[in-house]
């Protein structure tokens, strides 16, 4: 796995969190140049804005910046561009498995699933308060840094 895109509905929230978390911890081992990381959402009715003001808070609180992320669909190229197209949730995991070309070469999961061996879901903390966000940032962080150690042991 050299490459992963990190999916959730609007790509506001959840994946923007994960992608900065990645990004984040990768150039603070100097590993930047050992994978590509971004993130998507099935949706698109959110392309171009921030994250989630919530979600870029519960960062910062933690010395991650996600200001500079902005929303984006996943496309159909993003199936033979990255390696690993993981889902926060499992509807996600379901759509991305039906947005998928008959030519797609990434492998699609569950983020937690693939990142630490556990069928839980990364919880979509839109419509809750900023303790879910600080949760997801939690949950995100350690599924990231497990993805960090499975790229290094193979680099």
């Amino acid at each position: 796995m050299r490459s992963i895109l990190f999916v959730c509905l609007g790509n506001i929230c959840r994946s923007p969190t994960a992608e900065g978390l990645m990004l984040n911890h990768l150039a603070a081992a100097g590993l930047s140049h050992l994978a590509q990381v971004d993130s998507a959402g099935t949706g698109g009715w959110h392309t171009g804005d921030p994250p989630d003001p919530r979600a870029i808070a519960a960062a910062r609180r933690r010395g991650v910046d996600l200001s500079p992320l902005r929303a984006r669909q996943v496309r159909k190229t993003d199936f033979s561009e990255f390696d690993l197209i993981v889902g926060m949730d499992r509807q996600n995991v379901a759509d991305l498995r039906r947005m998928a070309p008959a030519s797609s070469t990434a492998r699609v999961g569950l983020c937690l699933e693939e990142a630490l061996g556990i069928a839980n879901e990364v919880p979509d903390p839109y419509y809750e308060d900023d303790r879910a966000f600080d949760a997801v940032f939690d949950l995100c962080d350690r599924a990231v840094r497990a993805f960090i150690e499975k790229i290094h042991a193979k680099s």
